[in-house]
């Protein structure tokens, strides 16, 4: 084994012990130069051994999900601007539904100066920033909370978002196929996602860059079945003309 590909190995290892690792924590325990370790997460990257992220790079599963305290800080400014830039496509007086994810937790705290909104949500970390927005009303869906993220998944929650019908739903997903397909890793969690897109007028999908092309187990949807799409940053050609052929509102902030 070469030095190189001994010094990827021990990367996969320690990102797969840790779930995340930070560049400096990289530099730091391996002792290369900066330039290094970009060529090596960027060739482990290019065989989805992994997922590179601005400031370092996460274990890649198509069955398991990056751990959620991880997430939160992945693309973290990219997503508040996504959620900054959703929310004022939200009009006041609005019904809307937001989903389980750490973007949709921001665009949460985007609405904080909306009036009349009535917001119903899975998430009870949603719940508890939107109660404190004076001009919302919360509504909880019921269900079993899993305990990492306070999502309320399974067949209580799906059936209680049912019966209604709503002005937006804004939703995060764990990736996007390059056939359109949105993809995440709960099936439970995708139940309540598949009834989410079929009781909103408007969808609206909020995902980061890293979303595009990360594989994941369980299909939601299609990009056929959203209205707009908010991402923060240009889209590759072939990206691009996959949703101009889905007929849906690109936003890129």
């Amino acid at each position: 084994m070469t030095k190189g590909a001994a010094r990827r190995r021990q990367i996969l290892e320690l990102v797969r012990k840790h779930g995340f690792c930070s560049m400096e924590a990289l530099i730091r325990e391996l002792g290369v130069t900066p330039q290094t370790i970009r060529k090596d997460l960027s060739e482990l990257a290019g065989q989805r051994l992994l997922e590179r992220f601005h400031g370092g790079a996460a274990a890649s599963s198509s069955t398991e999900n990056v751990a959620y305290r991880v997430r939160r800080t992945i693309k973290l400014e990219e997503k508040q601007r996504i959620a900054r830039l959703a929310a004022e496509h939200i009009p006041n007086g609005s019904s809307l539904i937001l989903n389980i994810g750490t973007t949709t937790e921001e665009v949460a705290k985007a609405l904080a100066r909306h009036k009349d909104l009535i917001i119903i949500t899975n998430n009870l970390n949603i719940a508890r920033i939107c109660s404190g927005h004076e001009g919302c009303e919360v509504i909880v869906a019921g269900g079993n909370v899993r305990g990492y993220d306070q999502a309320v998944v399974g067949t209580a929650a799906m059936e209680f978002i049912r019966q209604f019908r709503v002005d937006y739903a804004i939703i995060g997903i764990a990736g996007i196929d390059e056939s359109g397909t949105l993809l995440d890793f709960d099936h439970r969690e995708v139940q309540v996602a598949r009834a989410i897109l079929q009781c909103a007028r408007n969808v609206h999908l909020v995902a980061d860059s890293s979303k595009f092309g990360r594989p994941a187990l369980v299909s939601v949807g299609n990009l056929r079945d959203i209205t707009a799409l908010y991402t923060g940053a240009p889209l590759e050609k072939s990206w691009r003309t996959m949703v101009e052929n889905a007929g849906i509102a690109l936003h890129l902030c």
